[in-house]
């Protein structure tokens, strides 16, 4: 096993190394950001708040998140982790900064969970009712017990494939991403077809100052629909959680990072566009601007675009783009819980490692636990949980992936300008994108504090995106200063530089014995 002076040997947590190809990587990627989920989910948020500039917003929120990526890629290059932002920015600014990284990372994936869930079975009764011609099934959605209940189910079948390995469900996930994909496509060029015979509603022609951000929108409009372009673009770092567990960890997973991350900002580029120009952004009908529509854009769209023989085709691709999803978002979860009890930033029972899957089983357990808690208590506080999970989720990401851009520019800070590669890559690069991001954060908390800027639910006159997305930091910092009273050694004694892994091996993971069975063909 290779050492490194200042950090753990790839592996050194006991996971299972040489499993994740560039390839595969970016599937991984793509499967974590579930564009047919994602689409489904934003869009009627995207068009509340920025109209026709849809696609411009896309972009905007595409440009920190590519600037980023290459911070990610750079870090990476250099040491591989499993805790990813938590690791680097603990290494470049301390515990209690990595602390609140690493939180932020572990609060937005538990918001996502909870939202691939409610989406996967929003979807599952609307292709029910598709299939049988019974529209009452797809109400069963709205009833809170049915939703709840089956929301859990499907979080138990995707936490029992989590649990069961890396490469477990990697041929499934292929053939998931691909079909979502198919349709998304099939469904953007038979949206364009229709625009093209006259047979759309929306009679829109295409325009380029679609594409233009700045004219035409407000700062206010402009923060909030690019805080739901950031959530749109989410989960391609799931590449580089898995550094550890890859062919080559110092160059699979940024090239994976990127590949995923420019897919997806083709595809949704493609789909706005043919959203736009046939549906309209009008307010009422089948406009993109109906409210009715908003939690649920696929859904009012599928038959009228592709009859009702392949509508629920799409239905089928959103939920399984949703439960995709779900299992991928799993996996940078629990690594970075396995991360954080790795280096005694958490109990040590997070880094428990189970010698037959050489997965995270108690972190997958207990991160499915806390996310099933999380959306059961949502949903009866809140009637429109996705509207203001998912704006107090862009308030997380920024939060966190500014500060690893920021982690990039100190990480390296010896060598930014020995050469015009790392001033690039390694500093102007990062640095934009994590100014953008800092920035994007602090003018969505103000915003959050106005109901206006979510569903309208309020505690006290303060929106409710505000207490989900700065309450939640708050928590944090809470539970930090609990386990640095409780278990100081994390904050005390730099447990993330050299000698990390004698930690590990000795304090914290157990010994594994070599899996029993090949894990490439699980």
């Amino acid at each position: 096993m290779s050492q490194r002076s200042d950090t753990l040997s790839v592996g050194g947590k006991g996971l299972a190394g040489g499993q994740i190809g560039t390839f595969s990587g970016a599937v991984l990627g793509i499967s974590s950001v579930a564009p047919g989920y994602t689409l489904s989910a934003s869009v009627g948020l995207l068009v509340a708040a920025v109209g026709l500039k849809m696609p411009a917003i896309l972009i905007a929120g595409f440009v920190p998140m590519f600037l980023t990526a290459y911070a990610y890629r750079e870090l990476n290059s250099k040491n591989p982790d499993a805790g990813a932002s938590f690791t680097w920015s603990s290494r470049a600014f301390g515990p209690y900064v990595g602390w609140m990284a690493g939180w932020g990372q572990v609060v937005a994936c538990i918001i996502v969970l909870s939202n691939l869930a409610a989406v996967a079975v929003q979807f599952f009764y609307l292709f029910l009712a598709q299939i049988s011609r019974h529209p009452a099934i797809a109400e069963l959605a709205s009833n809170k017990p049915v939703n709840i209940a089956t929301t859990l189910a499907i979080m138990l079948v995707a936490t029992y494939v989590a649990c069961r390995g890396i490469s477990t469900g990697e041929r499934v996930q292929y053939a998931l991403v691909g079909f979502q994909m198919l349709m998304l496509f099939g469904f953007a060029g038979a949206a364009l077809w229709k625009v093209g015979t006259g047979a759309a509603p929306g009679h829109l022609s295409f325009d380029i100052d679609w594409f233009n951000p700045f004219s035409g929108l407000t700062i206010g409009a402009f923060v909030v629909g690019v805080t739901g372009s950031v959530f749109a673009f989410w989960g391609w770092d799931t590449c580089l959680t898995l550094g550890e567990e890859s062919k080559d960890p110092d160059r699979v997973p940024g090239r994976a990072g990127l590949l995923s991350v420019t897919s997806i900002l083709l595809t949704y580029l493609l789909v706005a566009v043919a959203l736009t120009m046939y549906a309209g952004v009008g307010t009422d009908g089948l406009g993109l601007g109906n409210p009715a529509n908003e939690e649920n854009i696929f859904g009012a769209l599928a038959d009228p675009v592709l009859g009702t023989y392949f509508g629920p085709f799409l239905s089928l691709a959103v939920l399984t783009s949703a439960v995709a999803g779900l299992q991928t978002t799993f996996l940078p979860l629990a690594r970075v819980m396995l991360a954080m009890g790795a280096y005694g930033a958490v109990p040590g029972k997070f880094a428990e490692i189970s010698p037959r899957s050489l997965v995270p089983r108690f972190s997958t357990i207990m991160s499915s636990a806390v996310t099933a808690v999380f959306y059961t208590v949502v949903t009866v506080l809140s009637e429109h949980t996705l509207t203001d999970t998912i704006a107090a989720l862009g308030i997380m990401i920024c939060w966190y992936y500014g500060i690893t851009a920021f982690a990039c520019i100190w990480e390296f800070r010896r060598t930014l300008f020995d050469s015009l590669r790392n001033v690039v890559f390694r500093f102007l690069c990062p640095l934009c994108g994590g100014a953008m991001l800092i920035g994007i954060f602090a003018i969505s908390i103000r915003e959050s504090m106005d109901p206006v800027n979510g569903s309208g639910s309020s505690i006290c006159g303060i929106g409710l995106v505000f207490f989900l997305g700065f309450g939640f930091l708050a928590l944090g910092a809470v539970l930090m200063l609990i386990q640095r009273a409780v278990a100081p050694r994390f904050f005390t004694e730099n447990t993330w530089h050299a000698g990390s892994e004698k930690v590990v091996a000795e304090t914290l993971v157990p010994e594994c014995p070599e899996p029993t069975k090949d894990l490439s063909t699980a």
